[in-house]
């Protein structure tokens, strides 16, 4: 049976370690200025390397648990990791928005609006506009950062309910 500082101690470790890495691969995008275009390849390696961290902090707990585990501790242990990333996440972001590029939101609308009119050559540029107006009153820090802890929470739940289904195994007593 884990202690309760094994489960803090995982969940610090690798939420950290998730966070490091987003923190560092946001700076490189930043650096590249390709910051704000969501990239589906980037997204896709990030969420890749978030799962697997978050199984991965999983499974040492299961090896600190001489190879038992439950699901709800896989649960406890991922969604702890998920939150300490999400947070550390969302700071970046707002840390990213008024000082790392102000314009971040400015470009980010930008992007999404010639993105669209090459996309529908139908669509004039008054909806578009009106379309990234109902966009920009929604995009904020705040808004931002909360969804980045409500993602992270829902993909440390998914990831853990599977790494939980799949890694445990009970004492037989």
């Amino acid at each position: 049976m884990p202690t309760k500082s094994t489960h803090k101690q995982i969940a610090i470790n690798f939420g950290f370690l998730i966070s490091a890495y987003n923190v560092t691969t946001g700076l490189l995008l930043v650096s590249l200025d390709i910051h704000y275009q969501n990239n589906t390849l980037i997204g896709l390696i990030n969420l890749a390397v978030i799962i697997g961290l978050i199984f991965f902090g999983i499974y040492q707990l299961k090896k600190s648990c001489r190879g038992y585990l439950k699901l709800s501790e896989a649960l406890k242990t991922g969604m702890g990791i998920s939150l300490i990333s999400g947070l550390t996440s969302a700071l970046y972001s707002v840390i990213l928005i008024y000082y790392i590029d102000p314009d971040f939101i400015e470009k980010t609308l930008d992007f999404q609006k010639q993105t669209m009119l090459k996309k529908d050559p139908n669509l004039n540029i008054e909806d578009a506009n009106a379309i990234l107006e109902i966009q920009k009153q929604l995009t904020g820090p705040l808004t931002t950062s909360s969804f980045i802890i409500i993602f992270n929470l829902f993909i440390g739940f998914i990831v853990s309910l599977i790494s939980g289904l799949i890694l445990s195994k009970s004492e037989v007593k």
